[in-house]
């Protein structure tokens, strides 16, 4: 693993990301709308791409400059956004990834898309259940796509530092929390197994938020 591609790495579990695959000498790059949002990214001598998702010209030209080698992971989401790319900004990179021959993808949602959906509250599915369909919609696109690709789940997300305590797991009903350094640990995990075809999802026991 020479090359990991960040999208959406300008803040939140993307920011968690760009720090953990940097730390652990691989060669990242850094993909958000505004990169400069992390100054990590600057830091770090990073290559950086700024790319607004929700336009295909801007998400092909930021795929065609990537090597042939890397392994694209995503956590783009825009919670309550004019124009969410939670899907729209998936599928593009999607569409893209395939058009540009790349085939490894490790994509991020959450806990209640996709078939999880039936174990999120009532109070959940009306907090922030638009952005769970947006994100589920993003999974059944991918999963109708060329991609050797990877999904994971995380539970709710909280800064702070990697537990080592985080657990995977498919098709049972989970909840709780975990901290985004946790969460990109986990993907590191999965992107060294054979975990291709496959939807995980992840909390951490051991963290209260």
């Amino acid at each position: 693993m020479k090359n990991i591609a960040i999208w959406g790495a300008a803040s939140g579990l993307g920011a968690a990301m760009v720090d953990y695959y940097h730390q652990k000498g691989i060669n990242v790059i850094a993909i958000a709308r505004n990169p400069d949002k992390n100054t990590k990214i600057a830091e770090y001598q990073l290559t950086a791409i700024s790319c607004d998702a929700t336009n295909s010209n801007q998400v092909e030209n930021a795929v065609s400059q990537l090597p042939r080698d890397v392994i694209n992971i995503s956590t783009m989401g825009s919670f309550r956004a004019d124009i969410p790319v939670d899907y729209i900004g998936h599928r593009n990179l999607i569409n893209a990834l395939e058009k540009y021959s790349h085939s490894r993808f490790l994509l991020v949602t959450s806990l209640g898309c996709g078939d999880s959906w039936k174990y999120l509250s009532e109070r959940a599915k009306q907090g922030f259940g638009s952005a769970v369909r947006e994100k589920s919609l993003a999974e059944a696109w991918l999963k109708s796509s060329s991609l050797n690709f990877t999904i994971l789940r995380p539970g709710g997300l909280l800064d702070g530092a990697m537990t080592n305590n985080g657990e995977l797991s498919q098709e049972v009903e989970v909840h709780g929390v975990i901290t985004r350094a946790e969460v990109a640990r986990l993907t590191h995990k999965l992107l060294e197994s054979s975990s291709v075809g496959e939807i995980y999802q992840c909390v951490d026991p051991t963290a209260t938020d």
